[in-house]
């Protein structure tokens, strides 16, 4: 569980974020969304430590990570997985290697142990034929799934998706989704996603955080989206016309 109190963040006499209070439960698909400004970035690095919150606090599981010595967040972070809007896989690694990446940098296990983890999660994300081609000799939605291959090779507590779907195809879209979420069920890990994917957040929210110019405008599940009398999230969500007739059908059943 990850919980944000109070959380506020200012870049000299601009106020980013302004006052965030939510809990991400573990075992589940956290959303972040908003348009394009409205703070989800800043809030992401503001959860995993790249930025220093202006006040506030964000406590895993009770620790509060905003007083932790450099030695904590240190073997903190080793319970956190990450994964990119760009894959961001090394094109001079195979994609074996690149699984296997942090498991060398952090893991103290013999290498036979690193590699059947990696194959582990190569063939959980069903890229185990290819565990030897480069980066650059495989699709978009493969590096997709080499990058989730590597966020979780070392079992984290936490996961952390940055527009995990940008630049996909729809049908691959929902592929990494359900990667996504069958994992976070499958192993309790508190998973958080920054996303504009709409199929993502009706499809997998399960906790949906919504903001607005730096305040939490809104916080509910998918299945509360299609009911929300907030017209702001209703603009948002529902910008498109095949999207309103979503909720107008789902307002009638």
């Amino acid at each position: 569980m990850i919980e944000l109190r109070s959380l506020t963040k200012n870049f000299e006499d601009k106020k980013v974020l302004r006052g965030i209070n939510s809990v991400f439960e573990g075992g589940k698909c956290n959303l972040i969304i908003g348009r394009s400004g409205s703070g989800k970035t800043v809030l992401m690095k503001c959860i995993v430590g790249l930025l220093t919150p202006t006040t506030g606090n964000v406590f895993y599981d009770e620790r509060d990570f905003c007083v932790m010595t450099k030695r904590e967040r240190t073997l903190l972070r080793r319970e956190m997985g990450m994964i990119f809007q760009s894959a961001a896989l090394f094109d001079s690694l195979t994609v074996l290697e690149n699984v296997m990446f942090p498991l060398d940098m952090f893991s103290d296990q013999s290498y036979k142990e690193r590699t059947r983890r990696a194959k582990y999660c190569l063939e959980r994300v069903g890229l185990l034929d290819a565990l030897s081609k480069s980066p650059g000799e495989i699709s978009g939605g493969m590096q997709k799934r080499v990058a989730i291959a590597r966020a979780i090779a070392l079992e984290p507590k936490y996961l952390f998706c940055d527009e995990p779907n940008s630049g996909l195809d729809p049908k691959t879209s929902l592929v990494i989704d359900e990667l996504i979420y069958s994992i976070t069920q499958e192993t309790g890990t508190t998973t958080i996603m920054n996303t504009h994917d709409m199929n993502s957040v009706l499809g997998i929210g399960d906790h949906i955080l919504y903001l607005h110019e730096g305040e939490k405008e809104w916080e509910g599940t998918k299945d509360e989206v299609l009911g929300s009398t907030n017209e702001r999230l209703s603009d948002f969500i529902f910008a498109s016309d095949f999207l309103k007739k979503v909720k107008a059908a789902g307002a009638k059943s």
